[in-house]
């Protein structure tokens, strides 16, 4: 499949322009960045990810101008062997992002040439993680205003769905959960008490049965890594938590979507 190339509305380009004007006019020139402007910084940087999951920090940071890689209808990203197109595009990229734990991280550094900046990313979807992170791409762009205005959003978005998870506690009270260990964001999400966790490795005998005798009300599974059910015979509902966004890349729908699983788990969606 080609890879997927998604751009922002144009309003987004309007506003951020319209907010740096002032900025610029200060400078005595509108086409002169500072000296120590970051690159990127008064245009529109290039970028191109491995995935939909770095592309949606990408966008939430502020760029217009998105290549993701992988399709996001790969079900496990790690196992995509990236295309001579693919390479192709990243050689044309300002910046590539991509995650140490991707096997392809190796050909992306190769293909990225002396022209595009090489940046990992740390994929965590806990919200005070990706919010620095958000920044630290923003910063990087040269699209710290657009990268505010989303943790911005994050933080309300956070606050709200909390507060609906919250509402929905069967009994009133905090629920146990199990997670694997890449879906701890949605435990906190739903305020939720973590007594175990799970993988990234298969879970052993000896670790269902530890998780089983903690006695959880429901197992955040990752849709991603998924190992089947974990705990068929202790009574806990098991969550399909999904990481990654979707082509739209759309990071706030991730959280949206993982309240609306955990809703309905507990029998108030």
């Amino acid at each position: 499949m080609a890879r997927t190339r998604v751009r922002t509305a144009r309003i987004a380009s309007l506003v951020a322009l319209t907010a740096a004007l002032p900025l610029l006019a200060g400078c005595g020139s509108e086409d002169t960045p500072e000296p120590d402007a970051p690159k990127g910084a008064g245009t529109k940087p290039v970028v191109v990810v491995t995935t939909t999951w770095e592309g949606a920090f990408a966008k939430a940071a502020g760029a217009e101008d998105v290549t993701v890689i992988v399709p996001q209808s790969v079900h496990h990203a790690p196992d995509y062997d990236p295309k001579p197109s693919d390479l192709a595009a990243v050689a044309k990229a300002d910046f590539v992002l991509y995650a140490p734990f991707e096997p392809y991280a190796a050909k992306i550094k190769e293909a990225a040439g002396s022209k595009a900046k090489l940046v990992e990313v740390n994929l965590d979807n806990d919200p005070a993680k990706a919010s620095a992170e958000v920044t630290r791409l923003g910063g990087l762009f040269g699209t710290k205003d657009s990268a505010a205005r989303f943790t911005t959003r994050l933080d309300g978005e956070i606050a709200t769905l909390n507060g609906e998870l919250r509402a929905a506690w069967p009994g009133g009270k905090s629920p146990s959960v199990v997670s694997q260990v890449f879906t701890g964001w949605a435990a906190g999400l739903a305020g939720a008490t973590t007594v175990g966790t799970y993988g990234p490795e298969p879970v052993t005998p000896a670790k269902l049965a530890e998780l089983a005798a903690k006695k959880p009300a429901f197992v955040l599974d990752n849709a991603h890594m998924t190992t089947g059910t974990v705990l068929p015979d202790a009574g806990a509902k098991q969550v399909k938590i999904v990481n990654y966004p979707g082509e739209d890349l759309d990071l706030l729908a991730v959280y949206r979507n993982a309240a609306v699983e955990l809703k309905k788990a507990m029998g108030k969606a």
